[in-house]
């Protein structure tokens, strides 16, 4: 069901932005920052303002001192995704198996996006930000945004206190080894009949965009916010406690060796909750469930409020913790 601010403004630009942040009314209220909405789930009306992020300028400029590097100068509410496509017909690499993410370029640091096997972090350059008491811009490295895994400084310390405006991207010319350990890209680009010889980022981002069709559901057909838990971390040593119990459970060992990262949606299938639908009745369908493909994704089949969403997000949570002893983490902002 659709949910309602008091307010909601657009801006193209940094000046734009700072103009309506001297707003009084705006200055007043409580802010939400909206780039793509693709990784929010509202449960409720909002009483303050949005701002949507709309500024859209695109360069690549080249690296003085690198002939091969690249920085891409995006603005923050260029789609991602759409991004991606502009640096392959740049012939540029980087952005190749984070293909088909949804959302805006500007927060995608916020939660340091990755997909199969490649985060954020390891093209980020630089993004700047207006800070939103004072209208100030400042330009954060990748040290000072502390990256983690789905985290950020602005999901923590300076949560709600800046706005992404542009993000710089290192990527590369003439690259010639990508990553296909991850997932089943090296097994779709087989079904595609790429030779490793002839591999190349396009086909990179065909096959992720080709698995992640297959997998995930488009938001724009059937509601969804994407991947809705984070996988866990956990020690090796638990780890070793739960391969005992549960001999299937996958497991990747993380840098440093002392961490074990669990996919999600395994222990949300195997806890029984993949293709779950609640809601409706006889004569209606569902209203919302988990998606009958990839259990990491909470639907809204349609009719459903924000609300009944996140309590179904709360009983898997439960339910996995009580059966693996794993406690899951929203991926997904909740407001």
């Amino acid at each position: 069901m659709d949910v309602r601010a008091r307010w909601f403004a657009r801006f193209k630009s940094v000046a734009a932005l700072r103009t309506l942040l001297r707003e009084p009314v705006v200055a007043r209220a409580e802010k939400l920052i909206l780039g793509g909405g693709s990784n929010l789930l509202l449960t409720q009306d909002f009483a303050g303002v949005v701002l949507k992020n709309e500024i859209t300028d695109l360069l690549f400029l080249p690296e003085p001192t690198d002939r091969n590097i690249v920085i891409a100068h995006v603005g923050g509410g260029v789609g991602w995704h759409e991004l991606v496509e502009k640096s392959l017909a740049q012939e540029l690499s980087g952005l190749e198996n984070l293909s088909l993410i949804p959302g805006t370029v500007g927060a995608a640091p916020l939660q340091n996006i990755g997909a199969y096997g490649v985060e954020l972090r390891e093209v980020f350059a630089y993004l700047d930000a207006v800070e939103i008491a004072t209208g100030r811009e400042r330009r954060f490295t990748a040290q000072e945004c502390r990256f983690g895994y789905r985290e950020s400084i602005f999901k923590n310390e300076l949560r709600g206190q800046y706005v992404v405006v542009y993000v710089g991207l290192r990527l590369h010319r003439n690259v010639t080894t990508f990553r296909t350990d991850y997932g089943d890209i090296r097994q779709q680009l087989t079904t595609m009949g790429v030779a490793d010889e002839a591999l190349s980022a396009r086909h990179i981002s065909a096959a992720v965009v080709q698995i992640r069709r297959l997998k995930l559901p488009d938001p724009a057909e059937i509601g969804n916010a994407g991947s809705f838990f984070k996988n866990p971390e956990i020690s090796v040593s638990q780890f070793e406690a739960l391969k005992a119990r549960f001999p299937a459970v996958p497991g990747y060992l993380l840098a440093g060796g002392e961490r074990v990262k669990v996919p999600a949606g395994w222990l949300i299938e195997q806890a029984g909750w993949k293709g779950h639908r609640r809601g409706g009745s006889a004569d209606s369908p569902a209203t919302h469930g988990v998606h009958n493909r990839q259990a990491l994704v909470l639907v809204n089949h349609g009719g459903a409020q924000g609300a009944e969403v996140w309590a179904l997000a709360q009983e898997i949570i439960a339910s996995v913790e009580e059966k693996f002893g794993v406690v899951l983490t929203p991926e997904v902002n909740v407001l």
